[in-house]
Protein backbone atom coordinates (compact mmCIF):
# COMPACT_ATOMS: atom_id res chain seq x y z
CA UNK A 1 0.00 0.00 0.00
CA UNK A 2 1.03 3.57 -0.67
CA UNK A 3 0.24 6.11 2.01
CA UNK A 4 -0.94 9.68 1.71
CA UNK A 5 -0.61 11.36 5.11
CA UNK A 6 -2.41 14.62 5.85
CA UNK A 7 -1.27 16.52 8.92
CA UNK A 8 -4.14 18.60 10.24
CA UNK A 9 -7.89 18.23 9.92
CA UNK A 10 -8.53 21.91 9.33
CA UNK A 11 -10.21 23.65 6.41
CA UNK A 12 -7.48 22.82 3.90
CA UNK A 13 -6.86 19.25 5.02
CA UNK A 14 -10.54 18.36 4.96
CA UNK A 15 -11.04 19.92 1.55
CA UNK A 16 -8.21 17.77 0.17
CA UNK A 17 -9.64 14.61 1.74
CA UNK A 18 -13.08 15.41 0.36
CA UNK A 19 -11.71 15.84 -3.17
CA UNK A 20 -9.22 12.94 -3.18
CA UNK A 21 -11.67 10.37 -1.80
CA UNK A 22 -13.28 9.91 -5.19
CA UNK A 23 -14.14 6.83 -7.20
CA UNK A 24 -10.94 7.05 -9.25
CA UNK A 25 -8.59 6.84 -6.23
CA UNK A 26 -6.33 3.81 -6.86
CA UNK A 27 -7.04 0.83 -4.63
CA UNK A 28 -3.46 0.68 -3.37
CA UNK A 29 -3.60 4.15 -1.77
CA UNK A 30 -4.53 4.60 1.90
CA UNK A 31 -5.13 8.06 3.34
CA UNK A 32 -4.20 8.80 6.95
CA UNK A 33 -5.43 11.97 8.63
CA UNK A 34 -3.42 13.11 11.65
CA UNK A 35 -4.94 15.49 14.18
CA UNK A 36 -4.71 16.12 17.90
CA UNK A 37 -8.51 16.46 18.16
CA UNK A 38 -11.15 13.84 17.28
CA UNK A 39 -13.10 16.38 15.22
CA UNK A 40 -12.69 19.39 12.96
CA UNK A 41 -12.96 22.61 14.98
CA UNK A 42 -14.56 25.63 13.29
CA UNK A 43 -11.68 27.96 14.04
CA UNK A 44 -13.35 30.96 12.43
CA UNK A 45 -15.95 30.75 15.23
CA UNK A 46 -13.63 30.28 18.20
CA UNK A 47 -14.30 33.86 19.24
CA UNK A 48 -17.89 32.85 20.09
CA UNK A 49 -16.71 30.01 22.32
CA UNK A 50 -14.32 32.37 24.11
CA UNK A 51 -17.13 34.91 24.63
CA UNK A 52 -19.49 32.25 25.95
CA UNK A 53 -22.16 32.62 23.25
CA UNK A 54 -21.63 29.26 21.55
CA UNK A 55 -21.06 25.87 23.21
CA UNK A 56 -18.11 23.86 22.03
CA UNK A 57 -20.42 21.20 20.59
CA UNK A 58 -21.64 23.73 18.00
CA UNK A 59 -18.08 24.24 16.77
CA UNK A 60 -17.34 20.58 16.10
CA UNK A 61 -17.65 18.83 12.74
CA UNK A 62 -17.04 15.09 12.45
CA UNK A 63 -14.23 13.84 10.25
CA UNK A 64 -15.25 11.95 7.08
CA UNK A 65 -16.09 8.27 7.46
CA UNK A 66 -14.64 6.22 4.60
CA UNK A 67 -12.93 2.80 4.58
CA UNK A 68 -10.04 4.31 2.61
CA UNK A 69 -9.41 6.87 5.38
CA UNK A 70 -7.83 6.18 8.76
CA UNK A 71 -7.39 8.76 11.51
CA UNK A 72 -4.44 8.93 13.89
CA UNK A 73 -4.69 11.18 16.92
CA UNK A 74 -1.54 12.71 18.31
CA UNK A 75 0.76 15.71 18.63
CA UNK A 76 3.23 16.01 15.75
CA UNK A 77 6.72 16.78 17.01
CA UNK A 78 8.71 16.80 13.73
CA UNK A 79 8.62 16.07 10.02
CA UNK A 80 11.66 14.35 8.50
CA UNK A 81 11.65 15.20 4.81
CA UNK A 82 14.54 13.00 3.69
CA UNK A 83 13.34 9.97 5.69
CA UNK A 84 9.71 10.54 4.61
CA UNK A 85 8.40 10.14 8.13
CA UNK A 86 6.54 12.04 10.84
CA UNK A 87 7.43 11.88 14.54
CA UNK A 88 4.97 12.27 17.41
CA UNK A 89 5.35 13.57 20.94
CA UNK A 90 4.65 10.11 22.38
CA UNK A 91 7.51 8.55 20.39
CA UNK A 92 5.43 7.09 17.55
CA UNK A 93 6.39 7.59 13.92
CA UNK A 94 4.50 7.39 10.65
CA UNK A 95 5.93 6.85 7.16
CA UNK A 96 4.47 8.44 4.07
CA UNK A 97 4.77 8.42 0.29
CA UNK A 98 2.98 11.76 -0.07
CA UNK A 99 2.55 14.27 2.71
CA UNK A 100 0.27 17.29 3.13
CA UNK A 101 1.18 19.70 5.92
CA UNK A 102 -1.82 21.66 7.13
CA UNK A 103 -0.94 22.33 10.76
CA UNK A 104 -2.26 25.88 10.85
CA UNK A 105 -0.79 28.83 12.67
CA UNK A 106 0.22 30.01 16.10
CA UNK A 107 0.18 33.38 17.79
CA UNK A 108 3.04 35.68 16.87
CA UNK A 109 4.18 37.81 19.78
CA UNK A 110 6.70 40.04 17.96
CA UNK A 111 9.30 39.49 20.72
CA UNK A 112 7.23 41.57 23.14
CA UNK A 113 8.28 40.60 26.68
CA UNK A 114 5.56 38.77 28.58
CA UNK A 115 3.14 38.51 25.66
CA UNK A 116 3.37 34.74 25.43
CA UNK A 117 3.12 34.29 29.21
CA UNK A 118 0.43 36.70 30.32
CA UNK A 119 -2.13 36.76 27.51
CA UNK A 120 -4.96 34.47 26.48
CA UNK A 121 -5.36 33.06 22.98
CA UNK A 122 -8.06 31.85 20.57
CA UNK A 123 -5.70 30.08 18.15
CA UNK A 124 -6.54 26.52 19.23
CA UNK A 125 -9.54 24.82 20.78
CA UNK A 126 -7.55 24.16 23.94
CA UNK A 127 -6.42 27.76 24.33
CA UNK A 128 -9.92 29.02 23.52
CA UNK A 129 -11.39 26.87 26.29
CA UNK A 130 -8.91 28.46 28.71
CA UNK A 131 -9.79 31.93 27.43
CA UNK A 132 -13.49 31.22 27.94
CA UNK A 133 -12.80 30.22 31.54
CA UNK A 134 -10.66 33.27 32.23
CA UNK A 135 -13.21 35.72 30.81
CA UNK A 136 -16.34 34.15 32.20
CA UNK A 137 -14.88 33.85 35.69
CA UNK A 138 -14.58 37.64 35.82
CA UNK A 139 -16.73 39.62 38.21
CA UNK A 140 -18.89 42.49 36.93
CA UNK A 141 -17.01 45.70 36.07
CA UNK A 142 -13.79 43.82 35.33
CA UNK A 143 -11.77 44.85 32.27
CA UNK A 144 -10.86 42.80 29.21
CA UNK A 145 -8.23 44.13 26.80
CA UNK A 146 -8.10 42.66 23.30
CA UNK A 147 -4.71 43.31 21.72
CA UNK A 148 -5.16 43.45 17.95
CA UNK A 149 -7.95 45.06 15.93
CA UNK A 150 -8.08 42.62 13.03
CA UNK A 151 -10.98 40.32 12.24
CA UNK A 152 -10.46 37.98 15.20
CA UNK A 153 -10.10 40.77 17.74
CA UNK A 154 -13.10 42.68 16.42
CA UNK A 155 -15.39 39.64 16.39
CA UNK A 156 -14.30 38.60 19.87
CA UNK A 157 -14.79 42.08 21.36
CA UNK A 158 -18.22 42.50 19.76
CA UNK A 159 -19.43 39.06 20.84
CA UNK A 160 -18.13 39.64 24.34
CA UNK A 161 -19.86 43.00 24.57
CA UNK A 162 -23.21 41.32 23.88
CA UNK A 163 -22.62 38.34 26.18
CA UNK A 164 -21.14 40.33 29.10
CA UNK A 165 -22.53 43.88 29.10
CA UNK A 166 -21.24 44.23 32.66
CA UNK A 167 -17.58 44.16 31.57
CA UNK A 168 -15.32 46.97 30.46
CA UNK A 169 -13.86 46.09 27.05
CA UNK A 170 -11.14 47.75 25.02
CA UNK A 171 -9.42 47.00 21.72
CA UNK A 172 -5.76 48.00 21.53
CA UNK A 173 -4.52 48.26 17.94
CA UNK A 174 -1.39 49.67 16.31
CA UNK A 175 -3.23 51.08 13.29
CA UNK A 176 -5.19 54.25 12.81
CA UNK A 177 -8.37 52.18 12.69
CA UNK A 178 -9.54 48.68 13.46
CA UNK A 179 -9.93 46.32 10.48
CA UNK A 180 -7.20 48.20 8.62
CA UNK A 181 -6.99 45.66 5.70
CA UNK A 182 -10.70 46.15 4.97
CA UNK A 183 -12.42 48.93 2.99
CA UNK A 184 -12.86 52.27 4.76
CA UNK A 185 -16.64 51.84 4.91
CA UNK A 186 -16.29 48.69 6.99
CA UNK A 187 -13.68 50.27 9.27
CA UNK A 188 -15.95 53.22 9.99
CA UNK A 189 -19.05 51.09 10.49
CA UNK A 190 -17.33 48.75 12.96
CA UNK A 191 -15.70 51.66 14.81
CA UNK A 192 -19.07 53.39 15.20
CA UNK A 193 -20.63 50.13 16.42
CA UNK A 194 -18.04 49.88 19.17
CA UNK A 195 -18.44 53.51 20.15
CA UNK A 196 -22.21 53.07 20.44
CA UNK A 197 -21.70 49.92 22.51
CA UNK A 198 -19.15 51.54 24.82
CA UNK A 199 -16.11 49.55 23.76
CA UNK A 200 -12.94 51.63 24.08
CA UNK A 201 -10.82 51.82 20.93
CA UNK A 202 -7.13 52.52 21.50
CA UNK A 203 -5.47 53.30 18.16
CA UNK A 204 -1.85 53.92 17.13
CA UNK A 205 -0.79 51.72 20.03
CA UNK A 206 2.69 50.37 20.60
CA UNK A 207 2.65 47.49 23.06
CA UNK A 208 6.10 47.37 24.60
CA UNK A 209 5.65 44.88 27.43
CA UNK A 210 3.01 42.78 29.15
CA UNK A 211 2.97 41.87 32.81
CA UNK A 212 0.27 40.04 34.80
CA UNK A 213 -2.80 42.24 34.45
CA UNK A 214 -0.97 45.08 32.69
CA UNK A 215 -0.49 46.02 29.03
CA UNK A 216 2.21 48.65 28.49
CA UNK A 217 1.19 50.94 25.63
CA UNK A 218 4.06 53.28 24.70
CA UNK A 219 5.51 52.16 28.06
CA UNK A 220 2.42 53.45 29.90
CA UNK A 221 0.62 50.82 32.03
CA UNK A 222 -2.94 49.90 31.09
CA UNK A 223 -4.56 47.69 33.72
CA UNK A 224 -6.62 44.70 32.57
CA UNK A 225 -8.11 41.72 34.34
CA UNK A 226 -7.82 39.55 31.21
CA UNK A 227 -5.65 40.24 28.16
CA UNK A 228 -6.47 38.41 24.90
CA UNK A 229 -3.86 38.36 22.14
CA UNK A 230 -5.09 38.60 18.54
CA UNK A 231 -2.20 40.67 17.18
CA UNK A 232 -0.52 38.44 14.66
CA UNK A 233 0.11 34.88 13.53
CA UNK A 234 2.99 32.73 12.35
CA UNK A 235 3.23 29.28 10.84
CA UNK A 236 3.25 26.19 13.02
CA UNK A 237 6.59 25.57 14.70
CA UNK A 238 6.78 22.24 12.83
CA UNK A 239 7.08 24.15 9.54
CA UNK A 240 9.30 26.88 10.98
CA UNK A 241 11.77 24.18 12.05
CA UNK A 242 11.97 22.49 8.65
CA UNK A 243 15.23 22.93 6.67
CA UNK A 244 13.42 24.81 3.90
CA UNK A 245 12.99 28.38 2.69
CA UNK A 246 10.30 30.28 4.60
CA UNK A 247 8.88 33.80 4.62
CA UNK A 248 9.04 36.35 7.45
CA UNK A 249 6.37 34.56 9.50
CA UNK A 250 7.77 31.08 8.97
CA UNK A 251 5.46 29.91 6.19
CA UNK A 252 6.89 27.51 3.61
CA UNK A 253 7.81 28.95 0.21
CA UNK A 254 6.41 26.60 -2.41
CA UNK A 255 6.46 25.99 -6.14
CA UNK A 256 3.42 26.67 -8.30
CA UNK A 257 1.93 23.29 -7.39
CA UNK A 258 2.03 24.01 -3.62
CA UNK A 259 4.94 21.60 -3.17
CA UNK A 260 8.16 22.05 -1.23
CA UNK A 261 10.60 22.47 -4.17
CA UNK A 262 13.30 20.21 -2.72
CA UNK A 263 10.74 17.52 -1.77
CA UNK A 264 7.90 17.58 -4.33
CA UNK A 265 6.05 14.73 -2.62
CA UNK A 266 5.33 17.17 0.24
CA UNK A 267 2.50 19.69 -0.15
CA UNK A 268 1.66 22.54 2.22
CA UNK A 269 -1.81 24.02 2.65
CA UNK A 270 -3.37 26.87 4.59
CA UNK A 271 -1.63 29.02 7.17
CA UNK A 272 1.63 27.07 6.86
CA UNK A 273 1.99 28.07 3.19
CA UNK A 274 3.37 31.36 1.91
CA UNK A 275 0.74 32.77 -0.46
CA UNK A 276 0.05 36.03 -2.25
CA UNK A 277 -3.37 36.35 -0.59
CA UNK A 278 -4.17 36.68 3.11
CA UNK A 279 -4.30 33.51 5.21
CA UNK A 280 -7.85 32.44 6.01
CA UNK A 281 -10.15 29.43 5.97
CA UNK A 282 -11.12 30.43 2.44
CA UNK A 283 -7.48 30.53 1.34
CA UNK A 284 -6.94 27.05 2.78
CA UNK A 285 -9.92 25.65 0.90
CA UNK A 286 -8.90 27.28 -2.39
CA UNK A 287 -5.44 25.76 -2.01
CA UNK A 288 -7.00 22.46 -1.01
CA UNK A 289 -8.93 22.27 -4.27
CA UNK A 290 -5.76 22.74 -6.30
CA UNK A 291 -3.63 20.42 -4.19
CA UNK A 292 -6.23 17.66 -4.43
CA UNK A 293 -6.26 17.94 -8.21
CA UNK A 294 -2.45 17.81 -8.42
CA UNK A 295 -2.23 14.99 -5.86
CA UNK A 296 -4.55 12.79 -7.89
CA UNK A 297 -2.33 13.32 -10.93
CA UNK A 298 0.78 12.72 -8.81
CA UNK A 299 -0.61 9.47 -7.39
CA UNK A 300 -1.41 8.18 -10.87
CA UNK A 301 1.90 9.35 -12.33
CA UNK A 302 0.18 11.64 -14.79
CA UNK A 303 1.39 14.99 -16.17
CA UNK A 304 0.65 18.19 -14.27
CA UNK A 305 -0.94 21.17 -16.03
CA UNK A 306 1.54 23.79 -17.20
CA UNK A 307 0.16 26.26 -14.66
CA UNK A 308 -2.57 26.73 -12.06
CA UNK A 309 -4.95 29.69 -11.89
CA UNK A 310 -4.13 32.27 -9.21
CA UNK A 311 -5.92 31.95 -5.90
CA UNK A 312 -8.70 34.51 -5.66
CA UNK A 313 -10.93 35.23 -2.70
CA UNK A 314 -14.67 35.56 -3.17
CA UNK A 315 -14.85 37.99 -0.26
CA UNK A 316 -14.76 38.23 3.52
CA UNK A 317 -17.48 38.12 6.16
CA UNK A 318 -17.37 39.32 9.74
CA UNK A 319 -19.80 39.61 12.63
CA UNK A 320 -20.56 42.29 15.19
CA UNK A 321 -22.46 40.24 17.71
CA UNK A 322 -25.45 38.16 16.69
CA UNK A 323 -27.39 40.79 14.74
CA UNK A 324 -24.95 42.90 12.74
CA UNK A 325 -21.91 42.33 10.59
CA UNK A 326 -19.88 43.41 7.59
CA UNK A 327 -18.89 41.91 4.28
CA UNK A 328 -16.42 42.70 1.52
CA UNK A 329 -17.15 41.00 -1.81
CA UNK A 330 -15.08 42.33 -4.68
CA UNK A 331 -15.85 46.01 -4.97
CA UNK A 332 -19.02 45.69 -2.88
CA UNK A 333 -19.02 46.45 0.85
CA UNK A 334 -22.03 45.47 2.90
CA UNK A 335 -22.81 46.32 6.52
CA UNK A 336 -25.63 45.67 8.96
CA UNK A 337 -28.07 42.82 9.46
CA UNK A 338 -27.87 41.41 5.94
CA UNK A 339 -24.11 40.87 6.22
CA UNK A 340 -24.67 38.96 9.48
CA UNK A 341 -27.40 36.83 7.87
CA UNK A 342 -25.05 35.96 4.99
CA UNK A 343 -22.33 34.88 7.40
CA UNK A 344 -24.75 32.75 9.42
CA UNK A 345 -25.96 31.14 6.21
CA UNK A 346 -22.44 30.36 5.02
CA UNK A 347 -21.63 28.74 8.36
CA UNK A 348 -24.82 26.66 8.28
CA UNK A 349 -24.09 25.48 4.74
CA UNK A 350 -20.52 24.52 5.64
CA UNK A 351 -21.57 22.50 8.70
CA UNK A 352 -24.41 20.81 6.80
CA UNK A 353 -22.15 19.92 3.88
CA UNK A 354 -19.30 18.60 6.02
CA UNK A 355 -21.71 16.73 8.27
Amino acid sequence: MKRLVILGGGYGGLRIIERVLSSDLPDDVMITLVDRMPFHGLKTEYYALAAGTQPESHLRVAFPNDPRLSVKYGEVSAVHLDEQSVSFANGDSLAYDWLVIGLGCEDRYHDIPGADQYTCSIQSMRSTRNTYTAINDLNPYATVSVVGGGLSGVELAAELRESRPDLNIRIIDRGQSILSPFPKKLQEYASQWFIEHEVQLVSMACVTKIEPGIVYNHNEPVESDVIVWTAGIQASSIVRNLPIETDNIGRAKLNQYHQIPSHPNVYVVGDCASTAIAPSAQTAELMGDQIAMILKLDIKGETFPSSLPPLKHKGFLGSLGKKEGFASMGKVSLVGQMARVIKSGQLWMYKKHMG
